[in-house]
């Protein structure tokens, strides 16, 4: 009997080990999936630092002023209408050509830039 007592108070202390590694697997998973979403908006940063200099010529200096141009609401609504293209060429007529030729992905990014960078959103640190 005595020995059943140990092994009872083995397989708790188990058991405390394993929810205590799953727990910490989950915090895990979900930090490495909000650094991948946020992955994005970094790219999107970045291609309109590197592709969108031309907006300079349009009176935008950085992709700070080009993000703040809407708000999250409207970025979306725009999205979902199927406009972005055309409304990033109505803020900056002299990137036309560039962004007429964006890729699907890089539409994806710019678009995660400027809704996370919106007139609500988060301030960027960005050229």
């Amino acid at each position: 009997m005595v020995v059943g007592l140990g092994t009872n108070k083995l397989m708790r202390k188990f058991n405390m080990k394993k929810r205590t590694s799953l727990l910490l697997a989950a915090a895990l998973s979900l930090s490495v999936v909000s650094t991948a979403a946020s992955a994005n908006a970094s790219k999107g940063q970045r291609f309109y630092m590197k592709k969108m200099k031309v907006c300079k010529k349009d009176g935008i200096k950085n992709g700070a002023v080009f993000s703040i141009k809407h708000n999250r609401q409207e970025w979306k609504h725009i999205k979902e209408a199927g406009k972005l293209q055309e409304e990033w060429i109505a803020i900056c007529p002299h990137g036309e050509k560039r962004i007429k030729k964006m890729k699907p992905k890089q539409v994806e990014n710019l678009y995660d830039f400027v809704w996370k960078y919106a007139s609500d959103g988060e301030v960027p640190s960005c050229g």
